[in-house]
């Protein structure tokens, strides 16, 4: 999973929910602190951007990366949406850590953790915050790569879009534990209980280029 991301310039220690942030139902499952989104985003690897789009709905997924309260992805310069400023945004990550089995059909559910920031995202075209975005980003993804590969060159820098969305305004919710029976539900007869979700990182596969038995670099296998 991806380091945890140094907090400078955090603006605060808690959550400050406002109508549309605020969770609803189970409000029991809400975080209250920042660090628990923090923990959702920096343990994640695949956010789902949500906007509109010539007056209809977009979700895309996409890599990001976060620097304090800031959370950043990037795109292609060619993508038009991509080069306007001040979009009204919603970004969420959800990890699935399991299938809730229940006695009912009505409360089955999943255990999961997952964070949702809105807010109006602004194109990033100044340095060197630009730069600090893409490095983010990249070492969100591929921690210690940015160093270890060519650095991207101005024409590359120029096809790519930065957009940044401040998360001011985000909810965390988790939901851990057994199922919810209802007391008339539970009966010994029928089984019930927690199937978790489990995932890690597999053996590096190298390129067909790197020479055979060359080593595999220590950021790489550190995973």
């Amino acid at each position: 999973m991806p380091p945890p991301v140094p907090d400078s310039g955090a603006v605060s220690t808690a959550l400050s929910p406002t109508p549309r942030s605020t969770v609803g139902r189970h409000r029991e499952r809400g975080a209250t602190d920042r660090s628990a989104l923090y923990d959702v985003l920096d343990h994640g690897l695949v956010c789902h951007l949500a906007l509109v789009r010539d007056g209809a709905p977009v979700v895309l997924p996409t890599g990001y990366g976060r620097i304090g309260d800031t959370l950043y992805v990037h795109g292609s310069s060619g993508a038009r949406w991509l080069r306007q400023d001040g979009i009204p945004a919603c970004a969420t990550v959800t990890h699935l850590d399991g299938i809730v089995y229940a006695r009912s059909v009505f409360s089955f559910s999943m255990n999961y953790r997952s964070a949702v920031a809105h807010g109006t995202a602004r194109l990033v075209t100044e340095e060197p915050e630009r730069t600090d975005a893409l490095r983010a980003i990249v070492e969100h993804l591929a921690p210690g790569s940015w160093d270890y590969a060519r650095p991207p060159t101005r024409r590359e820098l120029a096809a790519t879009a930065v957009l940044a969305l401040d998360l001011d305004e985000a909810s965390v919710k988790v939901r851990t534990g057994p199922p919810a029976d209802d007391p008339e539900d539970v009966s010994p007869e029928v089984w019930a209980g927690v199937v978790p979700l489990t995932g890690g990182f597999g053996a590096p596969v190298p390129d067909p280029h790197v020479p055979a038995g060359a080593p595999v670099p220590p950021h790489v296998t550190a995973r």
